[in-house]
């Protein structure tokens, strides 16, 4: 595996200028005015000279989960196109003014084409992307009007679709009929993932109790990044007779799989974004049920793949259940033996005889 080109950044322009520098981005030209997918002398055809930004939301490479996602995607383009990646890392507390200056050092530093893990981006990702209409981008999780541009592919996902088999999967496995849901921060994207965990949940069982808690409200979104605070949350859960929890918090689910753990046989995590069953601390993989796998890297890829062929598309592309934007993991074989009831309402899901909701 390639060394990671990792930065640390700053709001500090300079110094994030500085970083680029080091990593290999050793042009600073304003490109807005070179010809589309294209950077100096370099051209986005050519697989050796695309250059390509990437910067992560909040937790950066090495979250186990979200972030760890997109940096599958980057790290597959570059093995298929050779692309010349720089990675940057967004920071607990950090304005919006950050971010914009984040993602125009990457277009300053001649890369062609740059992409924002995380919906916190999208009117860094407006503003910038206006300033550079030659550079391409890609946002991951949002499709609003903020970062809405015909330079820009928003890419988002039915994450209830792939809540609801787990939400299933979870009341299936259940013993004591309570199971819990932790997510990072209230907002309406991780809303969505409760909102399909819950109806899958009760499509099983009614009855089944459902307790939810999210780590932080808005504009804080350090529940993303906090381990310790996911572990108290699932804490509490199992001690009040929960025996699975599902969690959509990032770097923090850490913590309620260290607890899910702690709290015995019996106990189960759900995790997301990434097969956590083969991404997660060693000694936490036994209690992970299953995860439902999100495909940040196959936007990602995806978006990489049209710059380098030249045939790039703004727009919001979904990508949901029937195509493989999302996903159960099968690994440790948990549940194996409930396979054929979430096949069937994946079916379901698929042929649109189940609605699940978003909200």
């Amino acid at each position: 595996m390639r060394p990671v080109k990792k930065l640390a950044v700053t709001s500090t322009v300079a110094i994030l200028s500085l970083g680029l520098t080091a990593c290999g981005s050793n042009s600073t030209t304003d490109n807005s005015s070179a010809p589309a997918g294209s950077s100096g002398s370099s051209s986005g055809g050519d697989a050796a000279q695309l250059k390509v930004g990437l910067a992560y939301d909040v937790g950066g490479r090495g979250d186990h989960s979200f972030n760890d996602s997109a940096a599958k995607g980057l790290d597959e383009a570059e093995k298929q196109f050779g692309i010349k990646p720089t990675e940057v890392a967004a920071t607990n507390g950090e304005n919006d003014a950050a971010r914009v200056s984040r993602l125009q050092q990457l277009a300053q530093s001649g890369n062609q084409a740059i992409i924002a893990v995380g919906f916190t981006y999208a009117a860094a990702v407006g503003k910038v992307a206006k300033q550079f209409p030659n550079v391409k981008f890609a946002i991951v999780d949002d499709a609003s009007a903020d970062s809405k541009g015909d330079n820009v592919d928003q890419i988002t996902f039915t994450e209830e679709q792939g809540s609801y088999l787990a939400g299933a999967a979870a009341a299936l496995k259940s013993k004591s009929g309570r199971i819990g849901f932790v997510g990072g921060v209230e907002v309406p994207l991780i809303k969505k993932f409760a909102a399909g965990y819950t109806a899958g949940a009760k499509k099983i069982n009614p009855n089944i109790k459902v307790d939810t808690a999210y780590l932080t409200q808005p504009p804080d979104f350090s529940g993303f990044a906090d381990p310790a605070k996911g572990k108290t949350a699932a804490q509490g859960m199992f001690q009040n007779g929960a025996d699975v929890v599902y969690q959509a918090a990032g770097k923090s689910g850490d913590g309620v799989f260290e607890a899910a753990k702690a709290a015995g046989t019996g106990k189960w995590a759900i995790g997301v974004d990434s097969d956590q069953g083969q991404t997660a601390a060693a000694g936490v993989r036994s209690v992970i049920l299953t995860s439902m796998v999100k495909g940040v890297d196959v936007g990602v890829l995806a978006f990489l793949k049209m710059v380098h062929e030249n045939n790039f598309k703004g727009g919001n592309h979904v990508y949901d259940l029937k195509a493989g934007g999302v996903s159960l993991a099968t690994t440790g074989g948990h549940i194996d033996d409930i396979k054929s009831k979430l096949d069937e309402l994946k079916k379901g899901i698929e042929d649109g005889s189940i609605k699940v909701p978003s909200a």
